[in-house]
């Protein structure tokens, strides 16, 4: 097949690699003129992924990838094209903020031709693929969905860092606005991906057909806001048992060790790309899932409470130097979307506090071009009223 891919970041990237590895003629399309430069040289544009770098030196001199920034030179005659251009939230309104999307698609209409299946793998709050970008596909392009193109959404499921194998070891979702959709969505998911075997699911791992774009959608958002409720959850237990001298760890460690508790383990902070966005996106078509908003704001409020409850412990934090420890929102991953670094640090510097960041992952130069002054491990000699800070994020 020939494959377009629409924005090659942290997940269109791999997923273009990937199905360039499956056999097929893949062009990716970016507006990043120096990540499309990097990638036609055979290089990643960002580090960490595994796998990445050797599957680029191997598909790149080999004429299976190319990258562009021509929506000209990727669209017209592919077979399928697959879109993951970001969707954020508005932090005051929570809500969605579709420019990106809405550029990449009208881009893609421009040149979209009869035959190809259109998929949408960002996530999207339940109802965007149909009543968004299907009337925004054909008044762009003049064709009919279910007729002269098919439109589908399948939600990326993996972390970065590890892609390549996440893409192996869950199940595909898929829905599609018609049948016909849905069966072509299908074969060309089973064309590009490969599938460990699961025993523990209650059918054979692979391409699993939810039956329409909103169950997809809605099965995406679901299995991520769970996890900012859990946590939320976690973080209410570990609030009320702080104030009643219990050890949360031990009590949730106890009640894990049924099989029906899952109970996620509470932080300072829920970081990353996912849990803290997913939530809102829900909110925006289910405004009555009071339970979902509660647990987000909950969450939210974290840094906060726990610096304030430092305050109580150590009392007036005028002047004193505060140590925040780490600066990514997961350990292992140089990233800082969402991070609980933010808040913390300002949370300290709005009592007062002198605040100096350590994490292992940067240097020195990148945490104060993320606005922190660095802290070496080692040097707390010099600074003796140094008060540590760790926040535990999650992803």
């Amino acid at each position: 097949m020939r494959i377009a891919v629409v924005a090659l970041g942290k997940i269109g990237l791999p997923l273009a690699v990937q199905f360039a590895s499956s056999g097929h003629d893949v062009v990716g399309v970016d507006v990043n003129q120096r990540a499309v430069d990097l990638i036609n040289a055979a290089k990643e544009p960002f580090p960490g992924e595994a796998e990445l770098q050797e599957r680029l030196e191997e598909l790149i001199p080999a004429g299976r990838l190319r990258a562009t920034t021509d929506y000209a030179e990727a669209i017209p005659g592919a077979d399928a094209v697959v879109l993951v251009a970001p969707v954020f939230v508005d932090d005051e309104t929570w809500e969605p903020d579709f420019k990106y999307m809405d550029a990449a698609t009208r881009s893609l209409a421009e040149h979209l031709t009869p035959g190809t299946l259109v998929s949408y793998e960002t996530t999207l709050p339940v109802g965007t693929t149909r009543n968004r970008w299907k009337p925004m596909l054909e008044e762009g392009s003049g064709l009919t969905e279910g007729t002269d193109f098919f439109l589908a959404y399948s939600p990326e499921r993996v972390l970065t860092g590890r892609v390549f194998a996440d893409l192996r070891k869950y199940p595909k979702l898929i829905g599609a606005l018609s049948d016909e959709g849905n069966r072509r969505a299908r074969e060309f998911y089973e064309a590009v991906l490969q599938f460990d075997e699961r025993p523990d699911l209650a059918q054979p791992n692979g391409v699993w057909d939810l039956g329409s774009t909103e169950a997809s959608e809605m099965a995406k958002l679901a299995e991520t806001t769970y996890r900012d409720v859990n946590i939320g959850l976690a973080n209410q237990f570990g609030l009320f048992a702080a104030s009643h001298g219990i050890d949360v760890y031990k009590v949730i460690e106890a009640c894990n060790s049924q099989p029906y508790s899952h109970i996620h383990r509470p932080g300072i902070a829920v970081g990353g790309h996912c849990i803290p966005v997913y939530p809102r996106l829900y909110l925006s078509t289910d405004p009555d899932a009071d339970i979902v908003r509660v647990a987000r704001q909950l969450n939210a409020s974290m840094p906060e409470r726990l610096v304030a409850q430092a305050e109580g412990i150590l009392g007036d934090l005028s002047g004193q130097r505060a140590v925040v420890l780490g600066a990514a929102y997961r350990g292992g991953v140089k990233e800082t979307a969402f991070s609980g670094v933010f808040p913390t640090v300002k949370a300290l510097k709005d009592r007062g506090a002198e605040v100096v960041v350590h994490d292992p992952l940067y240097s020195d130069d990148e945490l104060r071009g993320l606005g922190f002054e660095p802290y070496a491990i080692g040097a707390r000699s010099t600074w003796p009223s140094c008060r540590p800070t760790t926040p535990t994020t999650r992803s």
